[in-house]
């Protein structure tokens, strides 16, 4: 999978995920830490990555946008902490895997977590 971390996500997760084999970037490598959200959320639709963010904006501007991609995984966990957000993410990955290829926004929290397929308001 392909990742783009927003600039509050955890850079020791992304170096984690790299070692899991998957492709991942983090906003700060790239110098782009004053990036608006609209356009980190633009970003990751062009280079087709998975958004990581603790931000709830994110799941708004995919709602709005109406479209199918980027996927993106909001963490609202008490613990921020990478070790907890690395185990919450190994968790949910394999489970949400198929949603997010076809385009989620997954919230990811203690003990749960929610899917929303893309476009947003377009299931029955």
């Amino acid at each position: 999978m392909r990742f783009l971390a927003d600039m509050g996500f955890p850079a020791s997760v992304v170096r984690w995920l790299r070692q899991q084999g998957h492709e991942a970037v983090h906003l700060r490598e790239e110098g782009l830490h004053r990036l608006p959200d609209t356009d980190i959320f633009a970003k990751a639709r062009a280079e087709k990555r998975i958004l990581l963010a603790f931000d709830l904006d994110f799941g708004e501007i995919a709602a709005l946008s109406r479209a199918k991609e980027p996927s993106v995984i909001i963490f609202r966990l008490r613990n921020t902490r990478s070790p907890a957000v690395i185990a919450r993410l190994e968790a949910v990955l394999g489970p949400v895997a198929g949603e997010l290829a076809r385009g989620a926004v997954v919230v990811v929290e203690e003990s749960r977590y929610r899917v929303r397929l893309l476009p947003i308001g377009a299931q029955g």
